[in-house]
């Protein structure tokens, strides 16, 4: 059986950072790595949910809205993927920093926070996505299309 494309990149290398993780065809798949593999400490769900639930809906409100195919974790809990179609590096960069400020500056509900809209909302937590998002957002805040290629 052939390895997929993430399994080949030596995860004790990795920072945390914006990375390309594959290209398919027209479509970008953006690794937002928010934790150190095996150093940091991983995200807990609440984190890792209130996150998804923030960062997708501004995401699909933004300038890349009619480009996004996904966002959500990664089951290792050390990151995010972001599936964009036409991607444009620079834009998309940019836009994931926005939205990560937008997030630290989030002063109301967060999106989704109920039984209707959520199968599990008892775990979201704005503070702790506030937290990461702010930590995450200094480690890549100086961050440019050059930096998206794994160097590992």
């Amino acid at each position: 059986m052939n390895k997929i494309a993430s399994f080949t990149i030596d995860h004790n290398k990795l920072d945390a950072g914006i990375y390309i993780s594959r290209i398919d065809g027209d479509i970008t798949t953006y690794d937002l790595r928010t934790k150190k593999p095996y150093v940091d400490e991983v995200m807990d769900n609440e984190t890792c949910h209130t996150v998804e639930h923030m960062f997708a809906t501004f995401v699909r409100n933004g300038i890349l809205k009619d480009k996004v195919i996904y966002f959500g974790p990664m089951g290792c809990q050390t990151g995010f993927y972001l599936l964009v179609r036409d991607a444009e590096n620079s834009i998309v960069i940019n836009e994931i920093k926005h939205i990560l400020k937008a997030i630290c500056d989030h002063d109301g509900e967060v999106f989704g926070n109920s039984q209707i809209e959520c199968g599990n909302c008892r775990t979201l937590d704005l503070e702790k996505a506030k937290n990461l998002c702010k930590e995450y957002l200094e480690k890549i805040c100086d961050k440019t299309e050059k930096d998206l290629n794994y160097k590992v």
